[in-house]
Formats: C-alpha cells, structure tokens, sequence
C-alpha cells in the first residue's frame, strides 16, 4: 500500500503493514515440534536490546505530539510543505521499525503475553500517528493544485513527496474538510470493530467439537484439525469432519452474519461519507485500480468455468470415486515420497528463477545468505508464511513453517519472491515511494511459483511424478484463481445488496455463498455434489473481513502466469518489463505499471493464457492417466 497521510488510523498502520505478505498452506498450519536446530531470523538488526526498542518507541510517540505544529503551514510556502512532509516522513519511517519489531517478536510464540502487550503499543502508536496526520489531506486540498505544482517545480526536495501529493490532489472528490478527516480518523477503532468481534468469536467463542475417526483416533475439531483432516485420504472420515465441522459453524450463523453485515455497513458508511459511488470503487480507491478490473476478473472466472469442471472431474478420475463431493476437494490426488530440505528449497528456487537474470538472483542470493528467515514450525508459533518488508531501512524478514513438502518449497519462492520484490523497489526509491500495493505485490510470487512449476516439468520424471508436478499446478490455478475470485464475487454480492436496501442476515448469505458454491463446482451439471449444510463455509473466511482484498491473488496469478509465459516462450522483452515493474515500487500507480508492462488486467488476455496453461497441463494429466490404465 501506497504511504497515506492521515485519513483514519487504519491507513497509518497500513504502512508497517502492507509489504508484511501472508500466504498460507495446510502442512503451514500444523504446528509441531522438528528435530532439525531452529534457523531463526536476527532481530538485533532492528535494534539491539528490547530496552532499544522501548526508548525508540517512546521517542516516538513524543514526536507525533510534534506534527500538530505544521497544522496551517503547508501552504506558506515551498520550504515549509518540505519541512513538515520530510518530518512526517521520517517518523513513519522510524514507526514502522518499531511496528515490526513487536510484529515479528511476537509471532515466535503467539502465547508469549509480553510480545502480544509489546504489539499492542506499537498498534497504539500508530492509531495516535493516524489522528495527527488527520489534517494533511484536507489541507493540501485547501491550498490547490497550483500552488502545490509550483511549491513542487522550486524545490527540489519535494520530488520524493511528489507522487503523494498528487494522490492526495487526485482524491480531491472523496476527501473531506479537516473537521470531518479527524472524525473519521478517530473512528478508526470502532468502524474496524467487526474484524476484532469475528477474531474473537471465530478462535475463542465456538467450543469445538470431538470426532472419532475411522482409526478410533479422536481429535479436537478447532480451525487447524480441519484444515488438517479435511484432506485425510479415508472418505469418510473427511465426510465427517465436514458434517461436524460446518454443523458447529451454522449454530453461529446469526452472530456472524451480524458481525459481517456491520462490517459492510461501515464499508458503505465510509464509501458514502466520502462521496463514491459505492463500496467498491472506495476500496480500489487507494490503489487507483479500476472497478473495471474486478469486474473482468469475475467475467472471466464465470466465463471460463467449464475449465474449472473439467479439473474437477479430472479429480474425480485420479481419485478413483464414482462421484465428487464437496468434503473431496483437499485431499491430495498424487504422492510424492520426496522431502526437501531447506538448501534443497533453496537450489531450486534459484535454478528456477534463473530466467530473471544476474541482477535479480544476485539480491535472492544475498538474502538467502544471512539471517533473514525464520523456518520450522515450533510451539507457539504463528502459522502460515509471510514475508515483512517495512523495515525500509534494514532488509525484508520471512516467517516459513517449513515440513519438507514440494508445497512448503513453493512457499519458500513465493515468499522469497516477496523479499526481492522489496530489495528492488527499495534499491530504486526513496522511502516516500518504496512500499508497493497488494495489488502488483502477489505478481511478484505466483511469478515464482509457476517457473518453479515449469522447472520441474522441465525435468526427465516418470510419468507419477509428472502427474504430480502438473496436479500441484492444477491445483494452485483451482484454489487462487477460481476460489479466490468465488470469494470476490460473494464479497461484491453481499456489498450490492446491502446498497440496494436488501437486508443482510446469515441466513441470507449461507443462500448467496450456496449459489456461488454450485456455480463454481458445476452441482447442476452433475460435476460435484454441493450439500447445502456446507455453504456456512462464508463465516469461516476471514479474508472478507479485509475490504475487497481477495481479488489481488486471483489478479496476481493470472499476471504472474503470464510473465512466466512470455519468459518461457522467449519474449525478448518479458524479462525486463517484469523486472521494471518491480523496481518500481510504489512510484506508480499498479494498473497502469502493469499496463505499460503488458499485462492489461481489464482485459481478456491474462485470463486466457492462464486457462490455457490449465487446459494444456489437463491434456497432459489425461494422456498419462490413459497410459497408466486410470
């Protein structure tokens, strides 16, 4: 996300925030103990002592008391708009450090009190910087584009701050008077309500059920031993963890259909107040994205479903059933008796992005060297991996579960592909204009994935190791393009309607989120069976709770796929607009940076070169399951 000044508290934040990139995986999220020395990351490279880190944010916080002293000056003349924007600047800078400090301290061991109350203090403090800043927009609009575009012709510093300014001038329409900014501003904690009532309700409120599974082993069924036995091979057990699970969900239908109606009545109120046309557009907003883009995204995934039913009957085949459930779409269809360890990860990682060129593996070479990663799964741990490049003055950090899979291989380029994303956009910015959007941040991992995909396809295997390699890849296409942008279209439709005056209920989402869950798996054109207790399964996601979010990875692989597409097939050119596009940071606006790159997401061509990867690879799987006799 771009660096905002001072509309509500939540943009602050989003600054130490938005290069912090999770992905997650089912073997992420089984925390465990590992016999292998933990590789953790150095935190000393942030500051040395925990008392260094107290004393700076303390230092901090006296220094937002300062920023009310350039309230009323930023139009006085060139050097005073310098003066206070350099001096906003640096204290974002310096908080986000502290921010992720506490962040990445606290996510070894997620039952650690001191690093929760730690991360709560960091949070505070931005919450305080967000109310300060609160002026700024309002008051750059007073003093005009004139002025602003001069004060930016003489001096020469404001060059860095440029970009900001003219966002904050493009915004003009949506932006209010300082008055109504920092009301808005310090309703920021309570319009992000819902997100802290569904974290609490969906971990903490719901007694989870026991289930005794075929083997007589009787498990707690809590969020992790679904994502866990949800893919277990016997099927009727995973016909039982669904049952259970989904059954437990639906006694809390009514309370979470409350919480995530109000959170898309604060989405509605925020996008009224401002003046856009609806919740939408005031989403995309930041980020200068066209709703054009969401809606093309969602017309291609409706268009191009009988690929998606094509996959899953292939499924079907490899999985030897005579019909296709919901509660059979985790298990995996192919083994692969292989582990990877860490250095093999990191091998080939590196073989498969060699088409990036010397100065891209140069800098993955460099992180992968030292002391960046944290890597096993212990107790307490935060699940799932991410990478944190904040720290525009230190260097990314990437937290991996890592269980030896070809998947937590994946992973580890994925989320390495995160790191050089920020190692470039940091070498060729200033701070000001560093820190990319959601948006073009994903492009930069799904690119790794599919040429780790393709190199290993490259490789003389046998035919059950093909089926797998091209299975993984099926199946990344599957959950992050057609899932993903199921989850769009519900998040659209729920929007729509509450704008429309339709009252919003649980209920009424289990029925929206069942006929998306049909369409999607082609129930009534006898692909999958689609049982209506398991459409509960919107209350479970808590990426609706993010404001129009989920469409960036269906975008992102569709951009990425073609990227490597065009690497692979020689385009000349290719190689350097990719790499452009990630040194640009957050210096242009992502929808046009891709555009110019060659990849126009509002129209057709990303989405049908992705669905003709999935149809060749399913030709493929096919041909080998014809000579294998399946």
């Amino acid at each position: 996300m771009q660096f905002k000044l001072g509309k509500t508290a939540a943009s602050a934040l989003a600054i130490a925030i938005a290069l912090a990139v999770p992905v997650s995986s089912a073997s992420a999220a089984m925390v465990q103990e590992n016999e292998q020395e933990q590789i953790s990351w150095d935190l000393t490279d942030l500051y040395p002592t925990l008392d260094a880190w107290n004393a700076e944010r303390e230092r901090i916080n006296t220094e937002i008391q300062t920023i009310a002293q350039y309230q009323g000056t930023l139009g006085d003349s060139a050097e005073s708009l310098l003066a206070a924007f350099d001096a906003i600047s640096a204290i974002n800078k310096e908080a986000a450090r502290v921010f992720i400090y506490a962040s990445l301290g606290g996510d070894e061991d997620l039952r650690n009190a001191d690093g929760q109350e730690r991360l709560g203090l960091a949070r505070s403090m931005f919450a305080a910087l967000g109310q300060q800043t609160a002026f700024i927009a309002p008051e750059i609009l007073e003093v005009g584009g004139e002025k602003i575009e001069a004060f930016i012709a003489q001096e020469a510093g404001l060059t860095k701050h440029a970009f900001q300014l003219r966002d904050i001038l493009r915004q003009k329409q949506y932006t209010l008077g300082g008055e109504a900014e920092s009301v808005l501003a310090n309703a920021g904690e309570v319009l992000s309500g819902p997100q802290r009532i569904y974290t609490l309700l969906s971990t903490a409120g719901i007694p989870w059920p026991k289930v005794t599974l075929a083997n007589e082993q009787v498990i707690t069924l809590n969020q992790a031993a679904y994502t866990r036995y949800r893919a277990v091979q016997n099927r009727q057990d995973r016909k039982k963890v669904f049952d259970t699970f989904w059954k437990t969900w639906k006694t809390y239908e009514s309370p979470f259909g409350q919480t995530l109606d109000t959170l898309v009545r604060t989405h509605i109120f925020t996008a009224k107040s401002r003046g856009y046309e609806n919740s939408l557009e005031q989403a995309v907003s930041n980020s200068n994205v066209p709703t054009d883009v969401y809606r093309a995204l969602v017309n291609a995934a409706n268009a191009n479903l009988p690929s998606m039913h094509r996959y899953l009957k292939l499924r079907q085949r490899m999985m030897g059933l005579p019909d296709l459930h919901y509660y059979d779409i985790y298990p995996e269809t192919t083994q692969l008796d292989t582990e990877f360890s860490v250095e093999e990860a990191t091998k080939l990682t590196l073989e498969s992005l060699a088409p990036f060129g010397d100065e891209y593996l140069t800098l993955l070479e460099q992180g992968l060297s030292a002391d960046w990663m944290h890597v096993y799964p212990q107790p307490g741990k935060r699940s799932g991996a991410y990478m944190q490049g904040a720290g525009y003055d230190v260097h990314p950090y990437v937290l991996l579960n890592y269980n030896k899979g070809f998947e937590d291989v994946s992973t580890f380029s994925h989320e390495w592909g995160h790191a050089v994303h920020t190692l470039l956009a940091r070498a060729n910015n200033p701070y000001e204009t560093y820190s990319y959007t959601t948006f073009t941040a994903e492009l930069a991992s799904t690119t790794n994935e599919v040429l780790l995909q393709e190199y290993m396809l490259a490789k003389d295997l046998s035919d059950e190791e093909r089926l797998y390699y091209i299975d993984r890849a099926l199946e990344g296409i599957r959950g992050t393009f057609f899932r993903q942008t199921m989850f769009a279209e519900f998040e659209l439709k729920i929007h729509e309607m509450a704008e429309a005056g339709e009252a919003l209920s649980g209920r009424r989402m289990t029925e929206v989120y069942l006929d998306l869950l049909k369409k999607y798996h082609g129930h009534d054109e006898g692909v999958m069976n689609i049982d209506d207790a398991y459409a509960i399964e919107w209350a479970y996601i808590p990426h609706f709770y993010f404001n129009f979010y989920v469409y960036q990875y269906a975008t992102s692989i569709s951009g990425g796929t073609m990227f490597a597409e065009r690497m692979l097939a020689g385009d000349a050119t290719a190689r350097d607009d990719y790499i452009n596009t990630l040194k640009a940071g957050g210096s242009e606006y992502p929808h046009p940076l891709l555009v110019k790159a060659g990849v126009d997401l509002t129209s057709d061509l990303p989405y049908t070169t992705l669905i003709n990867r999935m149809n060749r690879l399913m030709d493929e799987a096919e041909e080998i399951l014809d000579r294998m006799g399946k």
